[in-house]
């Protein structure tokens, strides 16, 4: 399998990387990408692909659910250098359909650090389960609605950050756009356009 992944690369050089030259070396010098994606793990979410977008466009966070943790330095690192150094004004957290991460959120996980990991996206469950009871939502339209609220919750963790507060001060707040990607159909929803943060 892997010498699949080395030909696939001899093939990107010879059909992509050759013909576009120009735009590679460029890209070589420095990077100036326009957003910063936080989006989740998930194989089947390439957000370059489903942009339709170029290598050097999109600075990229990934994690199981599309989460935005407090306490993890990774993302604060990330949000600080690609705020602070890349000066890129436009953050989307997407999250997409099919979601483990969100069917384990509902059904909850055995294993010990994921069953941490996901703790952090409890109060979008515990929204979806008061409105899944009123509403009478079947299971399949419940995790659809679940990973909907994961992205408003997850966005909302985003503004807290200390960073984002001060640039939201200075009149300087990026915006957060909060997006679904459909695995069925490669569509993506909006479900937030642009907020910036209060």
């Amino acid at each position: 399998m892997i010498d699949e992944f080395l030909e696939g690369n001899r093939r990107f050089i010879s059909n992509e990387f050759n013909h576009h030259l120009d735009y590679y070396h460029g890209i070589a010098r420095g990077q100036s990408p326009t957003i910063l994606w936080i989006g989740c793990s998930d194989s089947r979410v390439s957000e370059d692909v489903v942009t339709g977008s170029k290598p050097g466009t999109i600075f990229v966070h990934r994690n199981i659910a599309n989460i935005v943790a407090y306490n993890d330095v990774n993302i604060a690192a990330i949000l600080e250098y690609a705020l602070v150094h890349l000066k890129i004004r436009d953050i989307v957290v997407c999250g997409h359909t099919r979601c483990g991460g969100i069917a384990a959120i509902e059904d909850g996980v055995e294993e010990n650090y994921i069953a941490d990991w996901l703790l952090i996206a409890s109060g979008a469950k515990e929204k979806v389960d008061e409105i899944a009871r009123e509403r009478n939502l079947t299971r399949d339209e419940k995790l659809n609605l679940l990973i909907e609220e994961n992205v408003r919750l997850q966005i909302k963790h985003l503004e807290q950050f200390s960073l984002v507060k001060s640039l939201a001060r200075k009149g300087q707040a990026p915006a957060i756009h909060g997006w679904v990607y459909s695995v069925e159909s490669g569509a993506i929803k909006t479900l937030v356009d642009g907020r910036r943060a209060p």
